[in-house]
């Protein structure tokens, strides 16, 4: 809905009633707004398909204050003179609802909750039934015109949202098809070779590696169950998976396991694999190749598909109780290198340092180009202690390495990098802040180094 349609309704329903009903409305709301909320919250937290929502401790502080806060803005007496602010605050909440994936059965139970609350309170006073009812009807049609705002702008953005999260699936369906193909074979073959090895010199049955915490697995899980997603293979996939570590490599850890017994887990164990490879042979022969959503003078993903990724892998943390962490990664001095060495050699750095990125990076995680000089990697399946270990590491790396410019002068360059691990919060900007946060904390503490977000 426009704004000047919202503004014309807005006052069409105050002009409705007359200024005394209008305040004492507002009186109402004013006066028990920490009430409705109190409510609000402890009847949506009550509920299994909110509490995914909301049960992260600072979005519960926050948003208490907050829905206080937008209950007296839209019940102030004199709400004409910032109708505009009120359109605005619809919209942005409406958004955020469809960027955090909140179900509209979410929000407009909330709705119910608040005219209900307002029902009770207003009848405490000692007034005629029909101004009661007044005053009940006015703040109705106010939270119905706010609710109708606020859904438009979530069904924009989520349509928005749905079309990007498409995109992407085509998009990583046939990135780098052939390549690919080849990488994830090689790890399914890598992990089989671990297997037979371990299966037959391990003393220690439990070192068995899982094929789920594989480079193959990794990538599965992340990439190809949603690249692949409503394909057939895809659950043969991960059942074969389930299978092999909650079967076979169970099994094989039980003690006195006979030898007849034991070869029979291990042959199936490699039957299993063995239909793994065949499945995704036949996933990646459906698919045709295709080049979009990649930075051009990198090869990295630009930031078209962060949105998309950061929601699924909140998501899928949700689900599991993984977690995962974001690096957000700056070349130190970048300017001061194109200045004096010039931009075909500020090139060849920041192409030099992507790669360096890429190799350092494993088969689940995602590497972005955000522009200019920064760079974000999605660490997933990744403790925050791992992720500051695996970062620093990355550091090293690149401060030990030597770039050779076009012209084969060689010099050093070092980065600086910020961390923030998935806490609970629903909304993938909140970390974004959090990133951006913790990476000008390392700089502004002398570059080079590993920063984590307070």
């Amino acid at each position: 809905m426009p704004s000047q349609t919202f503004e014309r309704d807005w006052r069409d329903i105050l002009d409705s009633f007359d200024q005394e009903r209008v305040e004492h409305m507002s009186g109402i709301a004013q006066q028990y707004a920490q009430d409705f909320a109190t409510t609000f919250y402890t009847t949506l937290m009550a509920d299994s398909q909110a509490q995914h929502f909301l049960n992260h401790q600072q979005v519960k502080s926050r948003l208490h204050d907050s829905l206080q806060d937008w209950i007296k803005q839209m019940s102030a007496p004199d709400s004409r003179a910032s109708i505009g602010t009120i359109y605005a605050r619809q919209s942005k909440v409406g958004e955020v609802h469809a960027r955090t994936g909140v179900p509209v059965s979410i929000v407009l139970k909330g709705a119910r909750l608040l005219k209900r609350e307002f029902e009770q309170k207003s009848m405490l006073y000692d007034e005629p039934l029909e101004k009661r009812l007044q005053c009940i009807q006015l703040f109705g049609r106010l939270m119905d015109l706010s609710m109708e705002a606020m859904s438009e702008a979530y069904a924009t953005s989520i349509d928005q949202k749905t079309r990007s999260s498409e995109a992407y699936r085509l998009f990583s369906l046939t990135e780098n098809l052939a390549t690919e193909r080849e990488r994830q074979r090689a790890g399914v073959l890598d992990w089989q070779s671990r297997f037979m090895f371990e299966a037959a010199v391990a003393s220690d049955r439990s070192r068995l590696p899982r094929i789920r915490e594989s480079e193959f697995g990794l990538w599965f899980r992340h990439k190809g169950m949603y690249a692949f997603q409503g394909a057939g293979e895809v659950d043969l996939i991960s059942n074969a998976m389930t299978q092999i570590d909650e079967e076979c490599l169970t099994s094989l850890c039980e003690p006195e396991l006979g030898n007849v017994k034991r070869y029979e887990l291990i042959h199936r164990t490699k039957g299993l694999a063995d239909n793994i490879l065949a499945q995704m042979n036949t996933l990646f022969a459906k698919s045709l190749e295709v080049e979009s959503g990649k930075d051009v003078m990198t090869g990295l993903l630009n930031r078209r598909f962060l949105p998309s990724i950061l929601t699924r892998e909140i998501e899928f943390s949700r689900q599991h109780q993984k977690s995962f962490t974001l690096a957000s990664i700056d070349i130190d001095h970048f300017k001061a290198i194109n200045d004096k060495y010039g931009h075909e050699a500020g090139d060849s750095v920041l192409v030099d340092i992507a790669s360096l990125i890429l190799a350092r990076s494993r088969g689940g995680d995602f590497v972005f180009r955000m522009g200019g000089e920064e760079f974000l990697v999605v660490m997933v399946d990744v403790s925050p202690a791992q992720a500051e270990k695996l970062s620093e590491r990355l550091r090293e790396s690149i401060e030990h390495n030597l770039f050779t410019l076009p012209n084969q002068q060689s010099i050093r360059a070092t980065v600086s990098i910020g961390l923030t691990s998935y806490n609970g919060h629903p909304d993938y900007q909140y970390l974004l802040r959090k990133v951006d946060r913790a990476l000008y904390k390392a700089k502004s503490q002398g570059r080079n180094q590993v920063c984590v977000a307070d």
